[in-house]
């Protein structure tokens, strides 16, 4: 059995800026915006959105997140779940078509003792992942190599979806 880790220190300044940033919730203010695009946001259904990651694990790292505030999985109501789950089927497809990925790790971190950066609005993160994307530069250096841009990966999905 692996016990490969995908460690990523530089996101220590997203937990960061989450939690120091504003005194309201990152998740809610983002689609309060009007610009999709500098908020990364590549798609709004009725009660989810897609939004692409700003301090990514891989490129196209993305996460669904649910327009209400809401901290706790089971108190999330069905029609949210389903709608989640059909934008995350819809966002494979289309980072399969553009980054042509070897898989996916698709999951939850519910609670800052599992891993949450930001624990109270549940989010599911989406990473697209390679044969040997995990490599040096992150132990050695603290430094990641992403190998595109936000900028580009969100015009792509954005084509794409």
């Amino acid at each position: 059995m692996s016990d490969e880790k995908l460690f990523a220190p530089w996101r220590r300044e997203y937990v960061k800026e989450a939690k120091d940033g504003t005194d309201g919730c990152v998740f809610c203010e983002l689609p309060e915006g009007d610009d999709d695009k500098d908020n990364l946001i590549l798609f709004r259904g009725n009660l989810n959105y897609l939004v692409l990651n700003k301090y990514p694990y891989n490129p196209g790292h993305a996460m669904v997140v649910p327009f209400d505030h809401v901290g706790d999985y089971t108190q999330l109501d069905e029609e949210t779940i389903k709608e989640r789950y059909s934008i995350e089927k819809m966002y494979i497809e289309a980072a399969r078509s553009v980054f042509d990925p070897d898989g996916f790790n698709v999951g939850m971190n519910l609670g800052r003792t599992a891993g949450a950066g930001v624990d109270d609005h549940i989010h599911v993160h989406l990473v697209p992942r390679w044969n040997g994307d995990n490599n040096f530069m992150p132990v050695i250096s603290d430094t990641r190599v992403i190998s595109q841009s936000l900028k580009s990966a969100y015009e792509e999905l954005n084509r794409e979806l």
